[in-house]
């Protein structure tokens, strides 16, 4: 079994720290994949931050129709995880094809926080061990995305698939503020 090259993390992690890009390289990580893995680190806190005593009802809440964050959750380990695959030069497998599926009605299925947030931490911890694995020589090696198979590179998709996490991880933020700024939100069955 392979170590964790996520950093470790305190659950309740301090706002006074330095950004992710601030506090160094991580560690064999090459220097021009280390945005990626800042990025991922960067999104992997502030969602962990944004979440934190987040209720089921929050989770699962959509005022005005907005989306939830719980998809905004279960689609950050989704789509990181298929444009990783994409990135390696693989197909998506079946297991990934019906987590696909299952993202467009998560909110039928309403997991929990913790079960969200492990998948979205087993996501990153895959996505930086791959950034390690990932020799500078292949990051302008054409890839094929999706049944389209649309052009993009190695680095494109790397670069990709942090900065779509990044997008997702400011729409948790604000939804996360403006579901804990509601008190009327009805309770949700777990």
């Amino acid at each position: 079994m392979r170590k964790s090259v996520t950093p470790q993390l305190v659950p309740t992690m301090a706002t006074d720290r330095p950004e992710p890009w601030l506090r160094g390289p991580l560690s064999a990580i090459p220097a021009v994949l280390q945005p990626v893995g800042h990025a991922f680190v960067a999104a992997l806190e502030d969602v962990e931050r944004a979440v934190t005593d987040v209720s089921p009802g929050q989770l699962w809440a959509q005022p005005g129709g907005i989306t939830p964050l719980g998809f905004h959750l279960a689609h950050l380990a989704g789509s990181t995880d298929r444009l990783l695959t994409y990135a390696r030069g693989g197909p998506l497998s079946e297991t990934q094809r019906t987590a696909l599926a299952r993202e467009r009605t998560i909110a039928d299925e309403r997991p929990s926080l913790d079960t969200l947030l492990a998948a979205w931490r087993a996501t990153i911890d895959r996505a930086l061990g791959q950034l390690t694995s990932t020799p500078e020589s292949v990051l302008s090696e054409p890839r094929l995305v999706g049944r389209a198979q649309l052009p993009s590179t190695v680095l494109g998709l790397l670069f990709h698939a942090a900065e779509h996490a990044s997008r997702h991880t400011g729409q948790v933020v604000t939804t996360s503020k403006l579901v804990r700024g509601l008190t009327d939100l009805p309770s949700v069955a777990v």
